[in-house]
Order: structure tokens, then sequence, then C-alpha cells
């Protein structure tokens, strides 16, 4: 007895311990997921001085203060609105339009299994790069006033709206479209913002000439350009990889290298149509490839095989190059290549699971049907194009009422004294660069520039 009484108690001791060893294998399990989703959210707003970089440079020296400046001010009015609504507009319960509870994150405790607080971050980190790419078009021109507001409109109407019908359980989502981490819901949905904005505020002083010919305005550091598309390219991965949400399938190593090559791929194949078509090897239009590649893979960086990925961002080079210079020569001003680089390639992105989308990705993943050339017919291609096409016509027609609505009261360009002086100056009382630009700087006894040269 004295036997079995001893076995009864090592089986009693042995019972908590199996136990509680599955649950810690499950908790550890879950907190690398949740670390991984914190660093990825971090990488995604680690974006934004990559967005700063990136447009400062590519604009004037006059602008350069402003320009970076408002990249602040968008992503804390985003932060705000999104937590107040967008979120709530995205991923609340609702209808198939649009979600009508969890605003202030009330009601909602987990989305997918990760805690709301989490999930909040990671994708408020994707609303605010739709914003980033949505003020590409307003550069140089745009009163600061008319940054603020229409932060506050998009963030709570136009952007979240688009993330439900796709990401939130909406209709597009039960249709299954693919589009994993947003070439449609961020990117095209941004670069349809900036393409209407850039329309209506019509272009910058001195961009063409009486008989349409554009003149070139060109960025004043093409080395701050090469940073800020770096600076992406490495977010990127907490853009693409991230959105996986865990580390335990492997999956997000697939995402990355995915990611990694298409790029590479848009960047070499941008500068080679430039060098070919033009006789130069333009750097601005390798870095427009670049970011190219990455917005065209973003939809589909979970569902295709790596050769696929390759040939996306190829093509996606491609096409940018040879649109950025269509638009222009049509008389359409967009400083950052907004439309070319995040609409276009978001496009093809967003239709090429259609042709691509691998049988045993799609199964994991468990988003729509295979592609056209694994025999799944026109039907993903046919879902993909309509997800594009009511996009589009929602955020332009979303965006062109808010725009003309601030046009006819408050304005939206500053005057042409404004725009000649710069928007550093003019709307901020003080220049990016004052001891290039202003006299009194370049002396503390101001002593006038010309003598200064007559004294060396």
């Amino acid at each position: 007895m004295k036997r079995w009484g001893l076995l009864v108690l090592i089986v009693l001791c042995l019972i908590p311990q199996s136990v509680w060893a599955a649950e810690s294998v499950e908790q550890v399990a879950k907190s690398t997921d949740y670390l991984w989703i914190i660093i990825s959210a971090i990488l995604v707003i680690f974006m934004q001085p990559g967005f700063a970089l990136l447009e400062a440079g590519s604009t004037r020296m006059k602008n350069a203060g402003h320009v970076a400046g408002k990249t602040i001010l968008a992503f804390g009015l985003c932060s705000l609105v999104f937590w107040a609504v967008g979120f709530g507009v995205t991923f609340g319960e609702g209808n198939a339009f649009a979600g009508l509870s969890g605003f202030l994150l009330n009601g909602i405790n987990e989305v997918g299994g990760v805690p709301v607080e989490l999930f909040f971050l990671f994708q408020l980190a994707f609303a605010g790069v739709s914003l980033a790419v949505a003020f590409g078009g307003f550069a140089e021109r745009a009163k600061l006033s008319v940054y603020l507001i229409f932060s506050i409109l998009f963030i709570a109407l136009i952007y979240p709206v688009i993330g439900h019908w796709i990401w939130g359980g909406g209709w597009l989502a039960e249709h299954g479209k693919q589009d994993f981490a947003g070439s449609t819901v961020v990117h095209l949905t941004g670069a349809t913002a900036a393409f209407i904005a850039t329309m209506m505020l019509k272009p910058r002083l001195g961009k063409f000439n009486a008989n349409g010919k554009p003149n070139l305005i060109p960025g004043h550091n093409q080395v701050y350009t090469v940073l800020g598309v770096f600076v992406l390219w490495v977010g990127w991965f907490g853009f693409n990889a991230g959105s996986t949400l865990t580390v335990g399938t492997g999956l997000f190593s697939h995402v990355a290298i995915t990611t990694q090559l298409a790029t590479a791929a848009a960047a070499v194949f941008a500068l080679l149509a430039s060098w070919i078509y033009s006789g130069k090897a333009d750097i601005t239009s390798m870095l427009n490839g670049t970011l190219a590649g990455l917005v065209a893979i973003t939809a589909s960086c979970a569902f295709v095989e790596i050769w696929a990925a390759v040939l996306i961002g190829a093509i996606a080079g491609v096409l940018t190059y040879f649109t950025a210079i269509y638009l222009e020569r049509k008389g359409i001003d967009d400083p950052i290549y907004a439309a070319s680089v995040h609409g276009v390639a978001g496009v093809w992105g967003t239709l090429a699971n259609g042709f691509f989308a691998s049988p045993r990705l799609v199964e994991t993943v468990g988003v729509g049907r295979e592609g056209l050339i694994y025999g799944g017919g026109f039907h993903q291609l046919g879902v993909q194009a309509i997800g594009v096409l009511a996009c589009f016509v929602y955020v332009a027609v979303a965006t062109y009422i808010v725009i003309a609505s601030l046009k006819a009261t408050i304005g939206i360009r500053v005057s042409e004294e404004e725009e000649i002086l710069g928007l550093d100056i003019s709307e901020h009382g003080v220049y990016g660069y004052p001891e290039h630009l202003q006299e009194s700087f370049l002396d503390p006894f101001h002593v006038p520039s010309s003598q200064l040269k007559n004294s060396v």
C-alpha cells in the first residue's frame, strides 16, 4: 500500500508540471509573436524618417524644413485620429462598408488573437505610411492648414474604409481579395489621394512652359533621397514580413526573401530602362524603381513563389519609369512621383496575384484562390481588378470632395509670392538652411556677401 501511495503522490506531482510545461511553451510562442509584431511596428514607424529624407531631398532647399517637418505633424494627427475613429472604422463590427464600433479602442479586446493595443500600434504604422504617400501630391505648394484638415479626414473617413473592405471583414474580404500587406489598402489609397491633390493644386510655378513642355525642377539633395529610400527598404521588412503576425509558421522568411528580391530586380531594371531609353543611367529613376518594387510585392509577397517575385519587381521598375515620363508629358506635376511609384506599381502588384498566386501559398495564407498560370482561371484576377477599381473610385471621389470643399472655403494653395519665397519662410518663419539662404546668416556683423568675397 505504501508503494501505491508513493506512486499516486509522484503522479499527482508530475501532472501539474506537465500542464505547466505545455502552458509555458504556448506562452513563450505567444510572447515571441508579440515581440515580432512590436518590432515590425517600430520598423514601419521608422519609415516616417525615410519619407522625410526622401521628400525633403526630392524638393527644393527653400521647402526642405516644411516638407520634413510636416511628417511629424501628419503622423501625430494620424495617431490621434486613428485611435479615436480610424481603427474602429477599419476593424470594428459593422457592415460590409465600414466598421461602426471600437472607437477609442473601446469594446475590442483582441484582433486575430493579438491584444488590441498591440494590433492598433501595428496598424497605425500602416495608416501613417498611406498618409505620407498621399501628401507627396501636395508638396511645395499646399497650405499647412490643408495638411492638417486633410490628415484628419483621410484617416477618419478615407483610408479606414478601404482597410475595412479588405482587412476588416468587408465586402472585398468576403470575395477573397488578396492584399497581404497593402499594395491596395496603403499604397493605391495614398497614391490616388496624391493624384487628385496634384490635379487640383495644379503644377508648381515654372514647371511647364507656355507650350506645355516640362522643365526639370531637381531636388536639392540626392544623397538624402538615397538614404530615404534605404530607410524605407529596411522598414518594409516590418511592413511585409511583419504582416504574418507570427514567426511560428516560418512564412515570414518567405515573405522577407520575396520582398528583397522583387525590390532588387525593380531597382536594377528601372536603371536599365532609363539607361537604354535616355542614354543616361538616371539615379532618380532607379530610386523610384526601388520603391515601386517594394510597393508591387507588398500585395503578393506571401502568395507568390520567389521566381514570380523577381518578375513582379522587374516589371514594376520598368512600368514606373515610363509612366512617370508619360504623366509628366500630360502636364501632371507630381514632385514625389506618388502616382507612378505607389499608384501604378500598387495596381500592378495587386493584379499580379491574379496571375501568380501559388496554390500552396494560398492554402497557407487562407485567402482567395490560385492564379491564372496555376489553372485557377480568371476568378482571382477578376477579384483583384474589381478591388482596384472600387478602391480607386472611392478614394478619388472622397478626396475630390474634401479638397474641393477646402478650396471653396480656406483655399488650398499658397500665394505665388509665398511659393517663390518658399514654404519654410512663408509658413514657418525660418528657412531649413538659413545659412545658405539668408544674408544675415552669412556674417554675424551683417557684412554684405559681396564684400566678404572681395576680402577673401
